[in-house]
């Protein structure tokens, strides 16, 4: 069966409970559940659908609204809707200093943030320490839901010396190409990674369950002199991400055998 033929009107649509949109919904959800769509799969056009149902386009555009926010589908600009992949992961060097709109960018993949803070704010302990701030120091934290080609990837929580990042909400897109303007990219970072299950906090926003699995990594990024640029803390999916390390044998001494 064509997708155009499981779309149009049957029983599915004749169902009384239940707005239109929600019956669209499930609809393409079991056309999922039951493999017509696979992974990857092209969804036909607003459009299309609209006269394939006879709903309206704001019916549609709502359903399909809602199955991008809970990550079934995904909108790409200029190519369309298409099945989200839950198998799909992306692969992270852990040799390279890059941000999250690069690696992303490398990717074909869009990337978009999502505010959850911004701003200036007293130190914790913590960042006195991990940014060698003075008693009296203010520090800059912004945080942010990281998302690619609209699919919820990580949490990112940086904290900032307030002298490298002065006005935080003029921070629109990439962290580090903003401190770049100002020469103060970082060149070398320390990260500690540990596996971690979800709260209810963070998995709302990633679109999970909570008690999933997720990788918390902690970065210390450093200037060229040798000053600390920024402390992350940030929160991934453990269905979205593999970090890769590339291994040499160590030369062995002299003398050894």
């Amino acid at each position: 069966m064509s997708i155009a033929e499981f779309l149009k009107p049957q029983d599915w649509f004749n169902a009384t409970s239940g707005p239109l949109y929600v019956r669209l919904q499930k609809r393409i959800q079991q056309g999922i559940d039951t493999g017509l769509l696979t992974p990857e799969a092209p969804l036909p056009a607003e459009r299309e659908i609209a006269a394939l149902t006879g709903l309206s386009r704001v019916t549609v555009r709502k359903a399909m609204g809602e199955l991008v926010e809970k990550g079934v589908i995904v909108q790409r600009q200029g190519s369309g809707s298409f099945v989200v992949d839950p198998a799909q992961r992306v692969e992270q060097s852990l040799s390279r200093l890059t941000s999250f709109t690069e690696d992303m960018a490398r990717r074909g993949m869009e990337s978009q943030s999502h505010w959850l803070e911004r701003g200036l704010f007293m130190p914790s302990p913590e960042e006195v320490l991990a940014l060698a701030l003075g008693a009296d120091d203010s520090v800059v934290r912004i945080a942010r839901l990281r998302t690619a080609d609209g699919r919820p990837m990580a949490i990112e929580r940086a904290s900032l010396p307030p002298d490298l990042l002065p006005n935080p909400t003029a921070l629109t897109h990439s962290l580090y190409e903003e401190l770049g303007k100002s020469g103060n990219r970082p060149v070398r970072a320390l990260q500690k990674i540990s596996a971690i299950n979800l709260g209810q906090p963070d998995a709302d926003l990633l679109r999970v369950n909570a008690g999933d699995a997720g990788l918390k990594i902690e970065r210390t990024s450093y200037l060229p002199g040798g000053r600390v640029a920024e402390f992350t803390r940030s929160i991934y999916r453990g269905d979205a991400y593999e970090f890769v390390a590339e291994l040499r044998l160590a030369q062995r001494s002299q003398g050894t055998t």
